[in-house]
């Protein structure tokens, strides 16, 4: 299994961090965080972590702009494993919810939120299930199984 960290959570906690560098909403804290972004898509995410990192070191911040950039480069480096935004890339992968959610919409809301229909929590997780297996092409599959299932259950094993 692949866990991936949405690209955008990153990018939330760069930034917070932004404004320890430069003034709040200024093109230099956009080129800033832009910088860092590109760094991570990239796979360059220990670099992000040490530069930010660094930085609290070398420069002479505020107690409350040293805690945004600490927390970004910790929360980086606690979940730098599921940062490899390369090799996520390279094989075709989503990295931001968006596919995520639109998969959501098509799966769920389109079916679900039909004017008038109400649903019991074990209703609503059968008609999903059956949705994703059309969806996934596993729709004979899921046939094959039920079947064999409820044969079982009339039946017992014998043939």
């Amino acid at each position: 299994m692949t866990i991936v960290l949405d690209l955008i959570h990153a990018v939330e906690r760069l930034w917070h961090a932004a404004p320890a560098f430069h003034p709040e909403g200024s093109k230099e804290a956009a080129e800033w965080v832009m910088q860092r972004l590109q760094m991570l898509l990239e796979g360059k995410v220990g670099r992000v972590i040490g530069g930010l990192r660094q930085s609290v070191t070398k420069r002479k911040l505020s107690a409350s702009k040293r805690r945004a950039v600490e927390s970004a480069a910790n929360y980086m480096h606690n979940n730098r494993q599921f940062m490899r935004y390369d090799e996520y890339l390279a094989k075709g992968y989503p990295i931001a919810t968006g596919v995520v959610e639109g998969a959501c919409g098509h799966l769920v809301r389109d079916r679900m939120e039909k004017t008038g229909m109400r649903w019991t929590i074990e209703g609503a997780q059968a008609i999903l299930e059956l949705r994703a297996a059309d969806k996934n092409g596993d729709w004979q599959e899921f046939w094959r199984f039920r079947a064999d299932r409820e044969h079982r259950r009339l039946y017992g094993n014998a043939a």
